[in-house]
């Protein structure tokens, strides 16, 4: 089998890498070695190169406030170009699997969302990625969509690492806490990958759109604090303590994309169909830790 996955360089694309290894002979590229999705028209040509047997999109345009700004890009990278993949999946008979996000939802209410919830966007972002599944579901390919939230990992920019540079600086902080959701490691997202995708190949039935996050619950807040507590208890010199960790409502921080308020995802049908248990996210985050201080103390690495 022959995989080809798209968007390598991000913090999903560094660990599909890993995860999608052993399912067959991986082809790995970004936008620097032949894979701009800012370029659609060229994808075709890359397919017909490597004549995959499995299309992996996680190559996106997540800069959230940016995408107010570039409305056209943002709709060219999230929609146009996995809309393309898919009906070229379609005509090869391949597979595709594409990542969605929470930020197709309108984040009312306090119930996490199934899969078949309504969608209802609230920015560039949410509408583009909302499109883009619409294109995939459309084009008739075999598929899965996976539809996360609050995805981190120790590559690349994340809000732990943001919270602990400004808790090294300061003695108060304050972070919304108004917004819930459940953040979700990246090495998570690609072990569910591998494992669902190896599945449905056997079981086109499981094919489909699923919600994969972490379990539990928290908000920006909380994960704050749970960050600096940890950080601290780890010997990690801060001036920040947990308690000088204030609460604020979204509407003291405006942005230029509105964010949903509740990004809780039910995530029922993945662990029923496929037999899956979701890690705490606190788990996660943990692990992210370890190894964020581990480079910032010296240390190895558990």
């Amino acid at each position: 089998m022959k995989l080809l996955l798209l968007g390598c360089g991000g913090q999903l694309g560094w660990e599909l890498q890993r995860s999608l290894a052993p399912l067959g002979e991986l082809v790995a590229l970004d936008r620097d070695t032949g894979a701009d999705f800012a370029d659609p028209g060229a994808l075709p040509a890359l397919l017909h190169e490597h004549a995959p047997d499995v299309i992996v999109n996680a190559a996106a345009h997540t800069e959230i406030d940016r995408a107010e700004r570039e409305p056209e890009l943002a709709h060219v990278i999230n929609a146009v170009a996995p809309g393309l993949l898919a009906r070229e999946a379609a005509a090869r008979g391949a597979w595709l699997v594409h990542y969605s996000t929470d930020y197709v939802f309108d984040g009312s209410g306090e119930l996490a969302r199934d899969e078949d919830a309504p969608a209802a966007p609230l920015s560039v972002y949410g509408r583009s990625k909302f499109e883009g599944e619409q294109q995939v579901r459309a084009s008739g390919c075999r598929h899965l969509i996976l539809r996360t939230s609050w995805l981190h990992a120790a590559r690349g920019a994340n809000f732990a690492k943001t919270m602990l540079a400004l808790a090294a600086e300061r003695d108060r902080l304050r972070v919304v806490a108004d917004q819930v959701g459940a953040p979700t490691g990246a090495d998570l997202l690609a072990d569910v990958s591998a494992h669902v995708l190896r599945r449905a190949m056997h079981d086109s039935t499981l094919a489909g759109t699923y919600h994969c996050a972490a379990a539990g619950e928290t908000s920006w807040h909380g994960y704050a604090r749970f960050v600096v507590e940890h950080a601290r208890a780890a010997g990690l010199p801060l001036r920040l303590v947990p308690e000088a960790i204030e609460p604020v409502p979204s509407c003291d921080y405006p942005s230029v994309a509105r964010r949903p308020l509740n990004s809780r995802l039910d995530t029922r049908r993945l662990r029923q169909r496929f037999g899956l248990h979701l890690p705490h996210w606190q788990d996660g985050v943990l692990r992210l830790l370890d190894e964020l201080l581990a480079g910032a103390m010296g240390r190895p690495e558990r």
